[in-house]
């Protein structure tokens, strides 16, 4: 191994998926937030307000649009017009959050086996496996049997499902009246391309992307197709505003998008619940005195937050691992006020990292204080009972989870959303925290607190799109240079086995292998494989696992909890994860647990480790950025190992790569509702 003069081009890419957990139950408390946020969709279904108004002086397509959006509300089926470019209708106002009281929770309801038997004759019927009798029934209801039968493409709504297989199984079915131009596949595949959106981070789509995407699934009429979803009620139709019109008989340049129910809703929600927090005043829970008190026995950017806090419902805060000591500085002051502050990461990890910055109790992970698993409950309104809430990570909120937590916060209480704005952001749709920062609707402290040393030069440099050269005396930077994947794999296994633990003394279990995706020559399957071989070698007894196999267990789609197997029983794999036993039911190991030697940067964002080597071959060029190298860099907190095989590319993707952008309409939701807004 060799100290570089330059840590230079490791290379990335990634299919990962993030991590999560609970105090009590993990699996039990993402559960009963997705369930909160399903009954919350469905509320505000039943809430949703009647016809969209309209500007009298739209024309051409978008004039086309509007009448086939006001057909939609009044139960009748929209003229056939051409979308392009068109123009949505202004937004609905969304209804005031519904107070709850916290759900219990429950194990998931799965499907009556009746139902899944009607579904497995279907689908053995049409040739597809009967393995996806559950999925389906779970997707698609009691009467997916019949649904199936009458529009086979309603298989899409299966998740892995691709538009090739449910074609197969359309044409099984319904033989030569199954055709690429039948409505049904397009208004299938349109909430299908929506649904991939939503899992790229998209929370809508402009019209033109959705129809161009329909054409290469050979959608005969896309237009047509995105204006059947639009009436049959699978997806709706927005009109944003973009910039000013140029006179008073000048149409406002607008926007058409379109988008899933579950994300606009969210999105709606969420800046609605933002707006409350802004527009109001914190509740007086402490004297001004009391609160500048705080902030003078603090110090640089921790007494800026602080004063910060003291008058405002919402301030944005960043920085990296060092900016911490801010957050808990707050935290710690408002305790000392006797304020009901509580601070909330999206894992168990991350939890256990910054509880011990805390004085007392005051740290849950998101989905256990949403579900009631953790953290302070709720009040007689079924607010959660906080005057202050810190959220560590931001950038890993998606706009559901987003929307959930500023719907529970009381009226008065304060919310600081902390994170570092450069890592990778969430994995479902939304850009929340980058939305938040580019809206200047808040007071945003930026931390003058540097993560130190030759790590922290790094990282900090590639967050500003500069790959610096620096001095590492002590090993905390090395890069090892690779030709092909075989060497890449054997150099993986021998920095984590024998030359991080011998040369810096940092054992085989705090080293972690970080790789740009799970599949090929050197993804994460084919490095677990190896990595096990030669830490801890065994038949797999249980579904592939033995115990003391490093592992990574997904207890919801989007969510990954690092953890160790510790054996199994007739109830499961048994597994430790962060202090917390788990167990995993037999028939969910395969879906949802994976080896975790090696992660991908998804995964391993909100962690840190001792050590970490990242793996950069070459095939991973193409999934190259600055967010994912400044994530999987920023996991190692005392030595980086890089394992270099991509030449220059490393370097052009700091420079020139940075992350893709996402289709939202946060800051449009949000201006009108800011103060000055109506000005």
């Amino acid at each position: 191994m060799s100290t570089p003069e330059t840590p230079e081009e490791p290379r990335s890419a990634d299919d990962g998926t993030p991590a999560e957990g609970a105090q009590v139950s993990e699996a039990e408390a993402e559960l009963a937030a997705q369930r909160l946020e399903r009954e919350r969709i469905e509320r505000r279904k039943a809430e949703r307000q009647g016809p969209i108004e309209a500007g009298a002086k739209l024309s051409g397509t978008a004039a086309d649009l509007l009448a086939a959006v006001r057909a939609v509300e009044s139960g009748e089926k929209p003229p056939a017009t051409v979308f392009e470019e068109a123009r949505p209708a202004p937004r609905r106002p969304a209804p005031e959050p519904v107070r709850r009281a916290p759900v219990v929770p429950e194990g998931p309801a799965a499907p009556a086996e009746g139902t899944v038997g009607e579904v497995r004759e279907v689908l053995t019927r049409g040739g597809a496996p009967a393995a996806l009798a559950a999925p389906a029934a779970a997707a698609l209801g009691e009467d997916a049997a019949d649904l199936l039968r009458e529009d086979p493409w309603q298989l899409l709504r299966v998740p892995g499902v691709r538009p090739e297989q449910a074609d197969g199984f359309a044409r099984a079915l319904l033989g030569g009246e199954a055709g690429p131009d039948d409505e049904r596949r397009g208004r299938a595949l349109t909430v299908w391309l929506l649904e991939q959106a939503a899992a790229a981070g998209h929370t809508v789509l402009e019209t033109v992307a959705l129809t161009e995407a329909l054409g290469r699934q050979g959608v005969p009429g896309p237009e047509d197709a995105v204006r059947n979803a639009i009436a049959e009620g699978d997806v709706l139709v927005f009109q944003d505003a973009v910039g000013e019109a140029v006179g008073e008989d000048e149409e406002q340049p607008v926007r058409v998008l379109v988008g899933l129910e579950r994300c606009a809703l969210a999105e709606e929600s969420l800046a609605d619940g933002l707006a409350r927090l802004i527009n109001s005043a914190p509740k007086q829970d402490g004297a001004a005195e009391e609160w500048e008190r705080a902030a003078s026995a603090a110090e640089g950017s921790a007494a800026d937050l602080i004063r910060a806090a003291s008058g405002h419902g919402l301030v944005l805060h960043t920085g990296g691992e060092a900016a911490l000591a801010e957050p808990a500085a707050l935290l710690n002051a408002a305790h000392g006020m006797g304020l009901r502050a509580w601070a909330a990461t999206h894992s168990p990890v991350g939890r256990e990292r910054f509880a011990s910055r805390v004085d007392g109790p005051a740290v849950a992970t998101v989905a256990g204080l949403l579900s009631g698993a953790e953290g302070p409950g709720r009040d007689p309104e079924g607010a959660l009972a906080v005057d202050l809430l810190v959220v560590l990570d931001a950038p890993q909120l998606d706009v559901e989870t987003a929307a959930l937590l500023s719907e529970s916060l009381p009226d008065g209480a304060r919310l600081v959303l902390s994170g570092d704005p450069a890592v990778l952001w969430s994995v479902g749709p939304g850009r929340v925290f980058a939305d938040l920062l580019a809206a200047r609707a808040c007071p945003q402290i930026a931390s003058r607190r540097p993560d130190p040393g030759p790590l922290g030069e790094l990282v900090s440099g590639i967050g500003v799109g500069e790959l610096l050269q620096v001095e590492a005396p002590e090993k905390e930077v090395v890069i090892v240079p690779v030709r092909d994947a075989g060497e890449a794999v054997h150099r993986t296994v021998q920095l984590v086995a024998d030359s991080v633990p011998r040369a810096l003394g940092v054992p085989a279990e705090e080293t972690q292998v970080i790789t740009p995706g799970h599949g090929g020559a050197v993804g994460t399957r084919v490095l677990n494989a190896a990595l096990k071989e030669r830490l801890n070698p065994g038949p797999g007894r249980f579904a592939g696992f033995d115990p003391g196999d490093r592992v990574a267990w997904s207890p919801a789609p989007g969510r990954t909890l690092p953890g160790r197997v510790v054996g199994a029983d007739g109830q499961g794999l048994r597994l430790d994860c962060a202090g917390e036993t788990v167990v995993v039911p037999r028939d969910r190991v395969e879906q949802t647990v994976r080896h975790g030697w090696a992660l991908t940067a998804h995964q391993a964002v909100g962690a840190r480790w001792p050590a970490a080597v990242v793996v950069l071959p070459g095939d991973a060029v193409p999934a190259l950025s600055r967010p994912w190298i400044y994530t999987a860099f920023s996991r190692a907190d005392r030595h980086l190992s890089v394992v270099h095989g991509v030449d220059q590319a490393l370097q052009r993707a700091v420079a020139e790569i940075p992350a893709k952008p996402r289709t939202t309409r946060l800051p449009v939701l949000l201006a009108p509702q800011l103060p000055g807004a109506a000005e």
